[in-house]
């Protein structure tokens, strides 16, 4: 067979290329780009992540700004200054207190209205007599409940509070990129945070306090909102965060610029944001087209008083400078993949050549030797490892190959006259395989022959009891004239006993445990003490030493010879299973299994140990590991012996590691 074509010599070469090579220029390739693109996915996920967290800074500003309000105006109507003012009766005085309060609570309106909507005082000279009183919070507060709530008032409403207020609301539309279209050209309408309170008048009637705040270009709001989420350094260089209060999908403040620091009031959000977050009322996390860029943005929707969602609140912060710091780190990366696999490959490919030029040397002298040529030889190689060693050792085994020939000549004559050998012994085993069968049907006839026996015994004994009963039958009818017949009688007698004597025996052969022996109460260390007599001569065989632990306390109740026969059985097991000597240990000690008190007797040996397939075999009848010498009964016995006195008997065994029986056997009553 050739064992060294060329192709195999040519791809070593190019198999020590590809193990030099495709670590650095493949896999460590794609591991990089796995990586990266895992990092990228954390990358934005943590982008995600920190605009959430904005955005719920922002959401509790304003959420602050509502509870505030709300607080404010409760406090005011239930003040004692606003008592003392409103008992006075003083309309002038209850005007400038509330202008003041007004001013002092940065609010943009505040008034008081009766139930019916007629005005009774304000602020402002400006607001109208008559007001809506449909608000939901307006009339939680004629219920006598304070309430607090951002609803959209009309221009009609803004002008009844302030023309000033409507003028200020009034926001021109700019057109916008990827906007929903629309053919409004302004919006006049304003957000506006608004509280209402129940008070008590002079006269002991109710009123409402109402203040709040227009929301609609007000820049201290957003600017606020923007500075406590995007602090100084909060964002790296280069990024802005932003933050914008939406009217519907309009911005009416905000601090997003245009141009030359124009605020982007009137701009829209594109259709994508509206769609999700005021058609379908989700919260965005996503990045986002904001005017002129992209934003890695977060807008919820902001819900009225009627549960009406009418307008988003944004924060966001400049997608560019966080895409330029991934790209950079890319090429970074790449770049410094580069430099290491230009510097590394030639050293790689050096390596590479230093171990498959001397192997292509080694591989044409073994080229040559096959051809015939016993002559050819490496020579010297340049190689000092394990290579150089290889083809010097291959000279040194071409120079022994002529003599090996001339040895396996005569070993080939050697190994002829062993197989003739092992073929006589063969068959002279094939002759005891025979005879070892002939055995086992034997005993397969003994037992059946002892059921059939056994069943008959027993068949034997009802007619037997007939008999002797029907004979007590006819003594007791004859009376005295049985004295006439009694040496009849007593051979009848005599015939009945002699054949339950018969079934007997019968039933002892073929029910052996049925007529157990004599039970007797036995300490198991003096048992195993009398065994060993009975194997010293095979003890003394090999090179075994015995090693006994008495420390049971308890006794056992079990016929002496049934207890011997199982233990020397467990003890000749362990001496064939160390053939070359090894420690064989018996223990007795008490314990417990399950729940009852018993003692525990161990015989272990340190041979050759058994298999896990094997160790499940050993009590089965006739199956035996010695071949010729054993018959398959002895475990099987035993376990029946134990399994009677109701004991158990186990086996822990692994290969190499020896072998363990354990008995556990009842304590004597």
């Amino acid at each position: 067979m050739d064992l060294v074509a060329g192709p195999p010599a040519r791809s070593v070469r190019y198999r020590l290329l590809a193990i030099a090579l495709l670590p650095m220029l493949v896999f460590l390739p794609i591991l990089l780009g796995v990586t990266v693109y895992r990092w990228d996915a954390k990358f934005d996920d943590a982008l995600i992540s920190k605009v959430n967290g904005d955005l719920t800074i922002a959401h509790q500003y304003l959420a602050r700004i509502l509870e505030n309000t709300g607080e404010h105006i409760t406090a005011l109507g239930g003040s004692v200054r606003f008592r003392d003012v409103v008992t006075k009766g003083r309309p002038t005085a209850l005007m400038e207190f509330l202008s003041d309060s007004r001013e002092r609570l940065n609010l943009d309106f505040l008034y008081i209205v009766g139930p019916d909507g007629t005005l009774l005082t304000s602020s402002s000279e400006e607001t109208a007599t008559r007001l809506r009183t449909d608000w939901p919070i307006i009339r939680a507060a004629i219920e006598g409940r304070p309430a607090t709530a951002i609803d959209i008032f009309d221009p009609e409403d803004l002008r009844r509070l302030s023309p000033a207020l409507a003028e200020r609301a009034r926001l021109a539309l700019v057109p916008t990129p990827n906007a929903v279209p629309t053919d409004k050209n302004e919006e006049s309408r304003g957000m506006v945070v608004q509280s209402a309170s129940p008070i008590l008048l002079a006269d002991g009637s109710r009123a409402i306090l109402v203040g709040g705040t227009l929301l609609n270009q007000n820049l201290l709001f957003i600017d606020t909102i923007n500075d406590l989420v995007y602090r100084e350094a909060s964002l790296p260089e280069g990024s802005q965060g932003t933050a914008t209060l939406f009217l519907d999908d309009v911005r009416i403040s905000t601090n997003v610029r245009l141009f030359e620091g124009r605020r982007a009031l009137g701009t829209r959000v594109s259709a994508a944001v509206r769609s999700a977050v005021l058609d379908d009322g989700r919260t965005w996390l996503d990045s986002a087209f904001v005017v002129s860029d992209w934003y890695i943005s977060a807008y919820e929707p902001i819900v009225d008083s009627y549960g009406k969602r009418v307008g988003m609140l944004y924060v966001g912060f400049l997608e560019a400078p966080f895409t330029a710091a991934k790209y950079q780190t890319v090429f970074t990366v790449a770049l410094a993949f580069l430099a290491v696999a230009a510097a590394s490959v030639p050293i790689f490919l050096r390596w590479a050549r230093a171990i498959f030029e001397p192997l292509e040397r080694v591989n044409l002298t073994i080229r040559k030797v096959d051809t015939g040529d016993l002559g050819a030889r490496t020579g010297r190689v340049d190689s000092h490892d394990e290579i150089g060693r290889v083809a010097v050792h291959l000279d040194h085994l071409l120079d022994q190959l002529q003599q090996r020939d001339k040895e396996l000549r005569s070993w080939n004559e050697e190994l002829n006259a062993r197989v003739d050998e092992r073929t006589r012994e063969l068959q002279l085993a094939n002759h005891k395989l025979e005879a070892t069968t002939k055995q086992l049907i034997m005993s397969e006839k003994l037992a059946a022959i002892g059921e059939i026996t056994a069943g008959v015994a027993h068949e034997i004994n009802n007619p037997i009891a007939v008999m002797q009963g029907n004979l007590e039958v006819i003594r007791s009818v004859v009376g005295e004239k049985a004295e006439l017949a009694k040496t009849e009688f007593r051979l009848l007698d005599e015939q009945i006993h002699r054949i339950s004597q018969i079934v007997t025996k019968l039933l002892q052969f073929a029910r052996p445990e049925e007529f157990a022996g004599v039970l007797e109460r036995h300490a198991p260390g003096n048992v195993i003490a009398d065994c060993l007599p009975l194997v010293q001569h095979l003890l003394a065989r090999g090179v075994i030493e015995v090693r006994s632990e008495n420390t049971a306390s308890r006794l056992v109740s079990m016929n002496r010879t049934e207890l011997q026969q199982v233990i020397v059985n467990l003890v000749v097991n362990a001496i064939h299973a160390m053939p070359d000597g090894g420690v064989l240990s018996l223990l007795t000690h008490d314990r417990e299994w399950e729940r009852r008190s018993g003692v525990e007797i161990v015989v272990a040996d340190t041979g050759i140990g058994m298999a896990e397939d094997i160790a499940a075999k050993v009590f089965d009848p006739f199956f035996t590991t010695k071949r010729q010498e054993g018959t398959g009964l002895g475990l099987s016995i035993s376990q029946m012996l134990i399994r009677r006195q109701g004991g158990t008997i186990s086996l822990r065994s692994r290969p190499g590691e020896g072998a363990a029986f354990t008995i556990w056997l009842p304590e004597a009553a």
